[in-house]
């Protein structure tokens, strides 16, 4: 018998550059059988994005010798549920656009959708560093520290996403309301806008007049060999710490997982002290760990929106 058969789960990635595809065997079994990616294109317009999933979904469909019912979408942006529109995506010309239902026009087939940090939230859930854990009704919250910053709750196996679609939506509340950049959410100094990588690198840059990777900068941190470095990495680690305390003391996570650029810089693992002077508790114990899947995390995740009755219908 086929692995390709009704079992299977179809799921898509889509970035601001490529929009991958994989087919996995089952919930069961999820064994990856078939992957590929067309590049984004996004600058040749939506129609054009439209066209490039068709292409994409074209070659899965040739390669498994079957049309699939149903797709999972991890989409960079929003879908507002009440409007049936998208918004805050980094492919602009998708904003405001019911992308949903022209891409299932466009494909002949459902969309299952949700945002990027949800579908890394669910696929480290059910795939990644909670697949072992035998917790009932586990608590996972999916962080994204990279570019950009996102996140994700995951509940029982089942995302949370909530009346707007934001669910889980760290990334925009206010950290330092007079510091860093105007960001595109219309608030300065959010989350993104100071614990990004950019908005890191671009701090030392201010401070120290030397452009530098977060790379570089932390090992200089390390190395103890630049105070300007130093403090750099020591604001990441208190408004990380303060950002996500808001998290802890509203959801109360088992387990807290990080994805992105900035989850490679290990002092962020290193201050829980902080937390526990932070949340509304004597004891801080809950697990905050690196990402088990990288950048798969995100069409792995896709795929499990097939199965997921908690994204849209």
């Amino acid at each position: 018998m086929s692995e390709f058969n009704a079992e299977n789960l179809w799921g898509i990635d889509m970035g601001g550059t490529k929009i991958e595809g994989i087919i996995l065997k089952s919930k069961d079994e999820p064994k990856e059988l078939f992957r590929h990616r067309v590049p984004t294109e996004a600058h040749l317009g939506y129609d054009h994005i439209l066209n490039q999933f068709a292409k994409l979904v074209a070659q899965m469909e040739h390669h498994a010798g079957y049309k699939a019912d149903i797709i999972g979408l991890a989409s960079p942006g929003t879908y507002i549920p009440s409007k049936g529109i998208m918004k805050n995506c980094n492919a602009t010309v998708i904003n405001g656009r019911n992308f949903k239902v022209d891409l299932e026009n466009q494909l002949k087939l459902r969309i299952r959708l949700a945002n990027d940090a949800n579908c890394f939230a669910l696929a480290e859930a059910k795939l990644g560093v909670a697949k072992d854990l035998h917790i009932a009704n586990l608590v996972l919250f999916g962080v994204i520290l990279g570019t950009g910053v996102g996140g994700g709750i995951v509940v029982n196996g089942r995302l949370i996403n909530g009346k707007h679609g934001i669910g889980g939506e760290w990334g925009h509340n206010y950290l330092y309301p007079e510091e860093g950049e105007l960001c595109y959410c219309g608030k300065r100094g959010c989350n993104e806008q100071i614990l990004s990588g950019p908005a890191l690198e671009k701090y030392y840059l201010q401070q120290s007049g030397i452009s530098r990777s977060l790379k570089e900068i932390h090992q200089m941190h390390l190395e103890k060999s630049d105070p300007i470095a130093t403090n750099t990495i020591l604001r990441l680690q208190d408004g990380f710490a303060k950002a996500l305390s808001i998290v802890i003391n509203i959801v109360d996570p088992d387990i807290i997982v990080i994805g992105g650029g900035v989850s490679h810089i290990d002092s962020i693992y290193e201050e829980s002290g902080l937390l526990k002077r932070m949340i509304f508790n004597n004891e801080f114990e809950t697990p905050i760990v690196k990402a088990k899947l990288g950048d798969s995390a995100g069409v792995y995740g896709a795929a499990l929106l097939v199965c997921d009755n908690s994204s849209q219908p």
